[in-house]
C-alpha cells in the first residue's frame, strides 16, 4: 500500500516534470499558454508538426480580430473562440486567467471570452496537439479540463465529433458564420438527431429543418448518394461510455489534411490538403429538392422533372391553387382511401397492398422493426397504421405510421419504398364481364378442357426433365467458391425464348466477342432489346469466367454498370442476358477517326466521371468489393445518352481487404495496355490496378489514342508518350484535335494530369478512387505532381524469355518501362 501511495504521490509531479521539460527544450518558439506565458497580437502557438497555428487573425474585408486555429495559413481557419465578441482593436491578449481558464482580454483588461470551465487551478496550461485540438490542462494532474474540438465552430477536421446524448441533452454542434467577413454564428446549425438511425441535421435559426443526410446503415447515409465519395474517408459512428452517440472520420495518411465546413449559405464545403498542396476544393451544390420536405407530406421530388413535385398514385395535391402557384409544402392527400380496417377478431376487411418506388431518399421519422424483408411486409400490411416500409440489409425493417415528409426521387442510390395503397388502385383486371363473354368462355373452356390437360401431361413432363437438366448443370457448374451463389435466384430464360430472340443465334445478329464466347443482340416478344453473351462449348476457361461474372454481377446494381437482366442453362447451354446498349462500345467511338466527332468534350468528361464512379462503387460501395481486373475501352459500353456502364466481369475478384491490400495470384489474366506492372510482372493486384487501368482510359479518351499502339522514334506507347509530353511542357499537344477548345483547356489538361496520377508505377503513389472522383468533380488545378510512371516500351524480346506464371494475355513484344520524373 506504502508503495501505491509513492506512486500516487509521484505521478503529477513526473507529468509536471514533463511539461517543463517540454516547454525548456522548445523555447526558442512559443509552443504553449502557460500561467506565465501569453500571445498577443503577433505572437503564435504552433502544434508540434508546426502545420497548424493559434494566434490572432481577421476575415476578409473586416479589421475586427479573433482568436483562431488555422492549418498552414490563414485560408484555412479551422477554429475561433471569440466568434460572437470580436476584438475591435489589435490589443487583445490570450492568457491563462487566475481561475486556471484561458481566457481572452481587451485593451481596457476586460475578459471578452472564456473557456468558462469550473476549476480555481492555479497553474494550468494550454497546447495545441497536431490535430488541431486546443487543449487546457491541469499541469499537476495532467488532467483535461477543456478542449476546442468539443466546442466547434463552423468546420471539421479528422477525429472531431458531432455528438448527442440522449440521457444528458448535451450535444457538439456546428454553427455557420453569417458571412465570409463576419464569422460570428450565423442561421445554420449542425447536429446529430434521430439517435436509434442517426442521422445528421441542417437546422435553420435552430428550430426549422433545412436539409437532412437520412439514416447512417453503417457504411453512409442513406439520403445522400450523391455525397458518397466525400463521406468514404474513415467515416464511422462510435458510443461512449456515458452514452455520447457521434459520427467521426479519420484519415490513414497522416499528410493528408481534410476541413469540412458550413459555408454561410448552409451547404458544405470540401477541403483536401495533401503534403501542404491543396487538391480538392469543393463546395456541394444542392438543388431544390434537397429541402427539407420542398414537396411537403406525401409528396415526391425529382429535380429532373417539371414541375419537380408529384403526387404519388392514389394521391392528390392538398391545395392545387397552391400546387399551380408552384408552392407544395402543403403536400398531397389521398383521393381514394385506404380499405384497411381491423375487425374485433383481428381480421382484414379488404386487403390493401403496396407500390414500389425506386431510388428514393428515405423519409423522415421512420420506426425500425426487427426481422427480414419479407416480415417486414408481413407486419406492415397486417397493421393498418403502417403508411409504408422500406428495408435496408445493413439497418433492418423501416416503416412509416405518420405522414411521408421530405421525400426525394434519386437518378441512383436510395432505397425501394413501399407506400400502401388501395386494392383498387393495385388490380389491372377488368372486372364484370358481359354475359355473352362469360358464355363463350365457358364453350370454349368445355370444348377444350380434355385438349388442356393432354398439353398440360406433356408439358409437366418437358418441364420435369428440363428442371433436372437445370439443377444437374447448375450443381456442376456452382463448384469451388462459387457454390454460395444460387442461379434459381437469377430471373431464367428458356433456350427457345433466347432462340427466337436471336433468330437462331445467326451470325447476323453477333454484336461481338466477350470474355467466354460471342455476344448477340436480340428482342423479347415483349419488345425489350437485350445482349445476350453465350458460352463457347468445350470452354473450360469461358466457364470459369461465366460464372464468376454470375458471382459478381448479380450482386450489383448502380447507373454505370451494364445490367443483368437473367441467365439461361439448359443442358450444356449457358448464357447471360444483358439489357442493350445501343452505342455499343467506347472504343467504337474514340478511335474511329468518324465516330469520335460525336463525342464532344463535354461527352467524354461525362463518360470519364461515369467510369470513375462506377469503379467507386465496385471498390466501396457495393455489397461486395470488387476489383474488376479488365477495365478497358472495349468493356465500357454506352447507352442512348452516351452514359458509360462497365461490363465483362469475368475476371473481376470479390475483394476483402483495403485500399492498399495486395494480393498475388499465378495466373495472370487481362489485357497488356491496360495492366499495371506490378500485375502484369508479377502478379500482384489491388484496387490501384483498376486505379491504373481507368488512367489508361482516360488518356485514350482524352486522345482518342489507343495506348497499345506506339508513337514517335522512341516508340513509347501511349502513357509513355504523354510523360514525354509532360515533361518537355508540351502536353497540350497530345489533346484530340476533335474536343480541342480553348474554353475547355484547364479542364482537360486536368484530366491529363489526372490520368498521370493513376499511372503511376508504385501503387502506394496512386490516388485512391474516390481521391480521382473528388479530382474530378472539383475545380481545383494544384494537383500533386506525377512522377514515376509506367508505360509499354516497343523492342524485341529474346525467344528465350519465359515467366513462372500462367499468363493469359498477348505479349505483342513489348516490356514496361519506368520513368523518373524531372
Amino acid at each position: 500500500m506504502g508503495f501505491l501511495s509513492n506512486t500516487n504521490y509521484y505521478l503529477p509531479i513526473t507529468f509536471l516534470i514533463f511539461f517543463t521539460f517540454f516547454l525548456c527544450s522548445n523555447s526558442s518558439s512559443i509552443d504553449a499558454i502557460t500561467s506565465t506565458r501569453f500571445i498577443t497580437e503577433n505572437d503564435t502557438i504552433s502544434s508540434n508538426n508546426t502545420n497548424l497555428k493559434l494566434g490572432f487573425f481577421s476575415p476578409t474585408n473586416s479589421t475586427n480580430r479573433y482568436l483562431a486555429i488555422w492549418y498552414l495559413s490563414q485560408s484555412y481557419v479551422i477554429w475561433i473562440a471569440n466568434r460572437d465578441q470580436p476584438l475591435k482593436d489589435s490589443s487583445g491578449v490570450a492568457k491563462i486567467h487566475k481561475d486556471g481558464n484561458l481566457v481572452i482580454l481587451n485593451g481596457q483588461n476586460i475578459i471578452i471570452w472564456s473557456s468558462n470551465v469550473s476549476t480555481n487551478l492555479t497553474n494550468s496550461i494550454v497546447q495545441l496537439h497536431d490535430s488541431g485540438n486546443l487543449v487546457l490542462y491541469d499541469v499537476m494532474s495532467g488532467q483535461q479540463l477543456w478542449d476546442s474540438f468539443s466546442h466547434p465552430t463552423d468546420a471539421a477536421v479528422p477525429t472531431m465529433r458531432v455528438a448527442s446524448n440522449p440521457y444528458t441533452g448535451k450535444k457538439i454542434e456546428y454553427v455557420s458564420r453569417k458571412s465570409d467577413s463576419d464569422v460570428s454564428s450565423g442561421y445554420f446549425t449542425v447536429s446529430l438527431e434521430r439517435l436509434d438511425t442517426p442521422e445528421v441535421f441542417f437546422w435553420y435559426n435552430k428550430t426549422k429543418p433545412y436539409w437532412r443526410t437520412g439514416p447512417w446503415n453503417g457504411r453512409f447515409f442513406l439520403g445522400t448518394p450523391r455525397l458518397t465519395t466525400e463521406y468514404l474517408y474513415g467515416w464511422s459512428f462510435e458510443h461512449d461510455t456515458d452514452g455520447t452517440i457521434y459520427v467521426t472520420y479519420s484519415v490513414a495518411d497522416p499528410n493528408d489534411f481534410g476541413i469540412l465546413s458550413i459555408v454561410p449559405s448552409g451547404t458544405l464545403k470540401l477541403v483536401r490538403i495533401l503534403n501542404k498542396v491543396e487538391y480538392v476544393n469543393l463546395e456541394v451544390d444542392q438543388n431544390e429538392c434537397d429541402f427539407y420536405g420542398a414537396c411537403g407530406p406525401f409528396g415526391s421530388c425529382d429535380n429532373s422533372t417539371i414541375p419537380i413535385c408529384s403526387c404519388f398514385k392514389g394521391f392528390e395535391p392538398k391545395n392545387s391553387e397552391e400546387w399551380t402557384m408552384k408552392n407544395w409544402t402543403s403536400g398531397c392527400v389521398r383521393n381514394v382511401p385506404l380499405q384497411c380496417s381491423n375487425l374485433s377478431n383481428g381480421s382484414v376487411v379488404e386487403q390493401d397492398g403496396f407500390l414500389v418506388y425506386h431510388n428514393m431518399k428515405v423519409p423522415d421519422l421512420l420506426e425500425k422493426l426487427g426481422g427480414d424483408q419479407n416480415k417486414c411486409r408481413e407486419y406492415c400490411l397486417a397493421n393498418c397504421s403502417c403508411l409504408a416500409y422500406a428495408y435496408d440489409s445493413y439497418i433492418g425493417c423501416m416503416y412509416w405510421s405518420k405522414d411521408l415528409i421530405d421525400l426525394q426521387q434519386f437518378p441512383y442510390g436510395g432505397v425501394d419504398l413501399y407506400i400502401r395503397t388501395p386494392s383498387s388502385l393495385l388490380s389491372t383486371d377488368k372486372k364484370g364481364r358481359g354475359n355473352k363473354a362469360l358464355i363463350v368462355g365457358a364453350i370454349a373452356g368445355a370444348i377444350g378442357i380434355v385438349t388442356l390437360v393432354l398439353c398440360a401431361y406433356i408439358w409437366w413432363k418437358k418441364w420435369t426433365a428440363k428442371q433436372t437438366d437445370t439443377r444437374s448443370q447448375t450443381q456442376n457448374v456452382s463448384s469451388g467458391d462459387q457454390k454460395q451463389t444460387k442461379l434459381e435466384e437469377l430471373p431464367l430464360f428458356e433456350f427457345e425464348q433466347l432462340a427466337t430472340a436471336t433468330n437462331d443465334f445467326h451470325l447476323a445478329s453477333v454484336l461481338g466477342k466477350g470474355g467466354f464466347g460471342p455476344v448477340y443482340k436480340g428482342k423479347l416478344e415483349n419488345g425489350q432489346e437485350i445482349a445476350v453473351k453465350r458460352l463457347a462449348k468445350a470452354s473450360t476457361q469461358g466457364l470459369e469466367e461465366f460464372m464468376n461474372e454470375v458471382v459478381v454481377i448479380s450482386k450489383l446494381q448502380h447507373r454505370n454498370l451494364v445490367r443483368l437482366l437473367g441467365c439461361c442453362i439448359e443442358g450444356d447451354e449457358q448464357m447471360l442476358v444483358y439489357e442493350f446498349m445501343p452505342n455499343k462500345s467506347l472504343d467504337a467511338f474514340i478511335f474511329d477517326p468518324l465516330q469520335r466527332k460525336d463525342l464532344d468534350w463535354k461527352k467524354r468528361f461525362n463518360i470519364i466521371e461515369g467510369i470513375a464512379r462506377g469503379i467507386l462503387y465496385l471498390h466501396r460501395d457495393s455489397r461486395l468489393r470488387i476489383i474488376h481486373r479488365d477495365l478497358k475501352a472495349s468493356n465500357i459500353l454506352l447507352d442512348d445518352q452516351m452514359n458509360p456502364k462497365i461490363s465483362d466481369f469475368g475476371l473481376a475478384r470479390i475483394f476483402k481487404g483495403g485500399e492498399d491490400y495486395e494480393v498475388n495470384t499465378k495466373r495472370v489474366v487481362g489485357t497488356y495496355g491496360y495492366m499495371p506492372p506490378e500485375y502484369a510482372m508479377e502478379g500482384i493486384f489491388s484496387e490501384k490496378s483498376d486505379v491504373y487501368s481507368f488512367g489508361v482510359l482516360l488518356l485514350e479518351i482524352v486522345t482518342g489514342r489507343k495506348n497499345t499502339s506506339f508513337y514517335n522514334e522512341d516508340s513509347l506507347s501511349l502513357v509513355g508518350f504523354a510523360w514525354k509530353l509532360w515533361n518537355e511542357e508540351r502536353i497540350a499537344s497530345i489533346i484530340d484535335p476533335e474536343i480541342y477548345d480553348i474554353c475547355f483547356e484547364n479542364s482537360i489538361l486536368r484530366c491529363i494530369h489526372i490520368g498521370l496520377l493513376c499511372v503511376q508505377e508504385l501503387t502506394k503513389e496512386r490516388p485512391a478512387i474516390s481521391t480521382v472522383v473528388l479530382m474530378l468533380i472539383s475545380e481545383i488545378t494544384h494537383l500533386p505532381p506525377p512522377t514515376k510512371v509506367a508505360f509499354v516500351h516497343k523492342e524485341s524480346l529474346p525467344c528465350s524469355t519465359s515467366s513462372q506464371k500462367s499468363q493469359s494475355v498477348s505479349n505483342n513484344n513489348v516490356t514496361l518501362s519506368e520513368v523518373e520524373g524531372r
